[in-house]
């Protein structure tokens, strides 16, 4: 049963939060947007006000995309480093917004990179969530050839988070990209098998098998719409969820 309008108790004690980079770059498609920095900052520490325990991956997509730099000859490895680089700096600016509203924020680094962040160390992640602090897991798997996507599955399933949520520039997951198709269809619901057989973009096909072998679900949601994170977070039905499919 949804949750009343009045409900203000939240549906999920520990969630992940998967931003891409592209997210911080606004308008402009790279660099770091300050004010929509400010204003993500502001809606994790809404949701953290709540009670509600907070595990945040980052993308590197508005400073370097590995994938798209092999494509031009670079070799896969060393430009896959490169973008957890990017996703370590996209981290630290989230950790200073974030601090600045004055929520207690620590970055865990699966690159060791002791000046910066913390090593990622399991047991500490969790403690830290317990203690309320937001957690910010950067540098993605810390392995080449593996996406933050995966990372952000792998993360929610070590920390225990009851879902992944995805935050997108669209209201969910459609059969077609709705700035291109104005006819694109909305889906509200979706097996884990459905995006993986129609190929749908949520997350690569690594992370969607991982989610689908622990039951782990995901909400894509537009991080765009006024308090669409504190929505979320409270069930109301917004965006798209992907689960099994005897999980209603």
């Amino acid at each position: 049963m949804a949750s009343s309008p009045e409900s203000k108790q939240p549906k999920y004690k520990r969630i992940l939060l998967k931003l891409s980079g592209e997210a911080l770059a606004g308008n402009a498609g790279y660099g770091i947007d300050t004010d929509i920095l400010e204003s993500i900052a502001k809606d994790i520490g809404a949701i953290r006000d709540m009670g509600v325990e907070i595990g945040v991956v980052l993308g590197g997509g508005n400073i370097f995309r590995g994938l798209a730099a092999a494509s031009t000859g670079m070799d896969r490895a060393q430009a896959d480093y490169m973008g957890m680089l990017a996703t370590v700096m996209n981290s630290l600016a989230l950790q200073d917004a974030l601090e600045r509203l004055g929520v207690y924020t620590r970055v865990q680094s699966a690159i060791e990179i002791q000046e910066l962040a913390e090593p990622y160390i399991r047991r500490r992640a969790v403690r830290h969530l317990e203690k309320k602090r937001v957690v910010i897991f950067a540098a993605g798997t810390g392995n080449p050839y593996f996406s933050t996507d995966t990372a952000a599955s792998l993360r929610a399933m070590e920390i225990n988070a009851e879902v992944i949520l995805k935050a997108t520039k669209v209201d969910g997951v459609y059969d077609a990209d709705p700035v291109k198709h104005k006819d694109a269809k909305l889906f509200r619901e979706l097996t884990y098998l459905d995006v993986l057989s129609k190929g749908l973009q949520v997350m690569d096909s690594t992370a969607i098998s991982l989610c689908m072998d622990n039951r782990l679900p995901i909400i894509v949601f537009n991080l765009n719409r006024p308090d669409s994170v504190r929505d979320v977070v409270l069930g109301k039905p917004i965006g798209t969820i992907v689960h099994s499919p005897e999980i209603k």
